[in-house]
């Protein structure tokens, strides 16, 4: 009964955010200032575990196809497939969620406790939108981008990684990216990023909103939305997957 309340009082915070903003201009700040707090606070983050994923996938890969009867474009098809259906949307998602989710709940737990959010409610301001709103905008609009940012280097990373272990050259690498490309496979990636944005933001917003007690509350909290936003970008990442593959 307990997670049933708490579903309808998540669901009640989406319904409250989506109401008539009361200032445009204090909005769009808000917005631009989530925007460079998740893109660019989490782009080292991003770059560097894409760069060692997409390299530890062409190794791997080399190293379980040992037959001679397979082309070694095979390494790059796989590679490429690897990490645009799976390693960047839903890998980057889950550290995003532990790096944006934390951050998120502690900031509006804090607020919370400290009473900043009733002080903003007394002065008319609907704090469902103003605190919430931006931070799952910013989310969809930012997050994608990293999605994509990251599947690059990933393939870079591994088309680097296969020519110094000399493992495959560059032009057989760039041979089999091109050999039996589906772009719909790119449309999937960007719904499961999308889908995975939105939860990444409001899930945590959602703890740090409702959070009741003290500092130790706060750390609970954060760590409760982590450990939910996971455990749901999984989920959705299966749904989706039987959905759309």
């Amino acid at each position: 009964m307990k997670i049933i309340g708490e579903i309808g009082q998540y669901l009640l915070m989406i319904k409250g955010m989506l109401s008539r903003p009361e200032s445009m201009k204090m909005y769009w700040k808000e917005f631009i200032h989530q925007c460079s707090d998740i893109g660019i606070g989490s782009l080292g983050i991003v770059m560097i575990i894409s760069i060692f994923m997409g390299a530890v996938s062409t190794v791997q890969t080399a190293y379980q196809l040992v037959s001679p009867l397979i082309p070694k474009s095979s390494i790059a098809q796989i590679v490429r497939d690897t990490v645009i259906l799976e390693f960047a949307p839903t890998l980057i998602c889950i550290v995003l969620a532990g790096v944006v989710g934390s951050k998120i709940a502690s900031e509006l737990g804090n607020m919370r406790v400290s009473e900043q959010i009733d002080a903003l409610e007394i002065m008319g301001i609907n704090t469902k939108t103003y605190l919430v709103l931006p931070k799952i905008l910013a989310a969809l609009l930012v997050i994608p981008m990293l999605v994509v940012i990251a599947a690059v280097l990933g393939i870079w990373g591994g088309r680097l990684a296969g020519s110094m272990a000399d493992i495959i050259s560059n032009s057989t690498f760039d041979k089999g990216l091109l050999e039996g490309f589906l772009p719909y496979n790119v449309f999937f990636a960007l719904v499961k990023a999308y889908t995975f944005a939105f939860l990444i933001s409001s899930v945590p917003a959602y703890f740090g909103y409702y959070v009741q007690g003290g500092s130790l509350e706060i750390g609970r909290a954060s760590t409760k939305a982590v450990v939910t936003s996971c455990i749901l970008i999984l989920f959705a990442d299966y749904i989706l997957a039987a959905l759309l593959l």
